[in-house]
């Protein structure tokens, strides 16, 4: 890979990101700071890919500044952009000094030293209190019984509607009542004719916030129980995969449509009347006026036959450059957004759920725009969103390969079996 620098790549790309642009220090000013982290005219580059929590952690870490006089300084990058620029600081470039993890990406990360190694400086904690974090996110971010990055939040997905093109239909809301049999057919009496309304949307690569929620609640499976194997082959996968590819062809805008419009998009210009979608995304939509105005929020439907309803659920993590030039201020900054009050105000903020236990409730509360309990409730059953070693050298290939499905160039049947097959291989070899 071409190495870029961080800093000198950041002007071209923060026009790029999600809504709006981060600060402009780059990582490698932090080396001006001495190594106690006590501030001494350098500033902490923090590198975050959401726009949306912009606001709330800025909030956050200015309370840090007030505590311990380090500077840090927020930088906004698009996903992709993201992880380029972390790999060409990998390589020999700059990297931020803090910067979110990712359960695709950590493995990578962890093993090659490219994050500091945090289990000393946690152990020596008076601040931290890491049984109050969810088991799977702390075993995602540990590699050879070291830590390498503290839980950040917890995500759930629930469902979105539009409370006035159900009123126009005819249709009673969205409840706990509901399974995906009655989703579909809403989703269906919501198509107009005329392409001008649609029922519902969902990409190939909508899978944690979208179809793999269906795969777990009529009983199937993306991985198997001991992560070896793929999970699409499972009879129940493909008839969850197969009631997708119906929801694909009668209740959905056409493929290239959303291939070219974010699922997002198409729920705040008033084209779609439901959208499953992660607890990460309220700031955004609490801003969005047309949203805000028309639509709220349920749990996600139950299958018929296993009477389960299932979210996948998710965590970043904080973690910090292995070679910043100030690894005091780095680690004091990581360890403050991990406290119950840096959580708690998370929170309150509305910025996401808190990985703490306990405090999410506060989050519930953090607008009356929206009935955000749904997302509190659906963490009733969950399950992590699948991840092996490597996991990216499947989960890509596999979001393309349905593409093809989507696009009706293969039957979803085949898709499955094509998908099993490429995933079988690729973690036969990771």
């Amino acid at each position: 890979m071409r190495k870029k620098i961080l800093s000198a790549a950041l002007a071209g790309i923060m026009a790029l990101s999600l809504a709006g642009c981060g600060g402009g220090n780059s990582g490698s000013e932090g080396g001006n700071q001495a190594a106690s982290g006590k501030d001494a005219g350098g500033t902490l580059t923090v590198a975050i890919w959401d726009n949306g929590q912009k606001a709330g952690l800025e909030k956050i870490m200015a309370d840090y500044t007030a505590a311990t006089g380090n500077k840090a300084e927020l930088q906004v990058i698009t996903w992709n952009e993201y992880w380029t620029l972390l790999e060409a600081g990998a390589s020999g470039g700059d990297m931020p000094d803090v910067f979110w993890m990712h359960s695709n990406e950590a493995r990578k990360y962890m093993e090659n030293d490219i994050l500091m190694d945090l289990t000393d400086r946690i152990a020596g904690s008076e601040k931290l209190e890491m049984d109050k974090f969810p088991q799977d996110i702390k075993e995602m971010y540990t590699c050879d019984g070291k830590t390498y990055a503290i839980p950040k939040d917890v995500d759930t997905i629930a469902l979105w509607y539009n409370k006035t093109m159900f009123d126009e239909a005819g249709i009673a809301y969205p409840d706990e009542s509901w399974t995906w049999d009655d989703f579909y057919d809403a989703a269906v009496k919501l198509t107009k004719e005329d392409g001008s309304q649609y029922g519902v949307a969902m990409n190939p690569s909508n899978e944690q916030d979208g179809w793999m929620n269906i795969i777990y609640s009529m009983g199937g499976k993306v991985l198997t129980d001991d992560k070896k194997a793929s999970g699409f082959d499972d009879p129940n996968t493909i008839k969850a995969m197969e009631y997708v590819q119906k929801l694909v062809d009668n209740a959905m805008p056409p493929a290239t449509v959303m291939a070219e419009t974010g699922t997002d998009v198409l729920l705040g210009s008033g084209k779609i009347a439901m959208l499953s979608q992660g607890s990460w995304m309220l700031p955004a939509f609490k801003e969005h006026e047309y949203i805000s105005q028309n639509c709220d929020i349920a749990v996600l439907p139950k299958d018929a036959e296993t009477g389960n309803r299932v979210s996948l659920y998710n965590g970043l993590g904080w973690a910090v450059n292995a070679k910043t030039k100030n690894p005091e201020a780095a680690w004091q900054l990581v360890e403050w957004f991990g406290t119950k009050d840096a959580q708690l105000k998370q929170a309150q903020l509305g910025v996401t759920m808190a990985a703490y236990e306990g405090v999410s409730d506060e989050w519930k509360n953090s607008t009356d725009l929206f009935n955000l309990q749904p997302y509190l409730d659906m963490r009733e059953n969950i399950v992590f969103r699948p991840a092996t070693r490597a996991t990216l050298t499947w989960w890509n290939p596999m979001c393309n390969t349905f593409k093809e499905a989507w696009n009706g160039n293969m039957a979803m049947n085949d898709a499955c079996l094509k998908v099993a097959e490429d995933m079988n291989k690729a973690i036969s070899e990771e």
